[in-house]
């Protein structure tokens, strides 16, 4: 891979978490393992997600209804 695309890669993958994280926190949970147990998520899974490594597009739809907001409204903010 080459060394831009791979920097790119690491950058969107660090605002990815980034704004789980921040939605997560909003939805009043302190912990990503209180909010993985509620909304059926392996908690492991999550909190590597949270860590920034990478995640299947399955993966993120799952998370980001779990969140209870749209596609658009997760990617509005944190995505410049």
């Amino acid at each position: 891979m080459e060394e831009g695309v791979k920097k790119n890669k690491e950058e969107d993958l660090r605002k990815l978490a980034k704004r789980i994280k921040e939605l997560r926190r909003e939805k009043g949970y302190g912990n990503y393992e209180d909010f993985a147990y509620v909304n059926d998520l392996p908690r492991a899974q999550y909190g590597r997600y949270e860590k920034g490594e990478d995640l299947k597009f399955s993966s993120l739809m799952k998370v980001i209804r779990a969140l209870g907001i749209s596609v658009k409204d997760f990617f509005s903010k944190g995505f410049d």
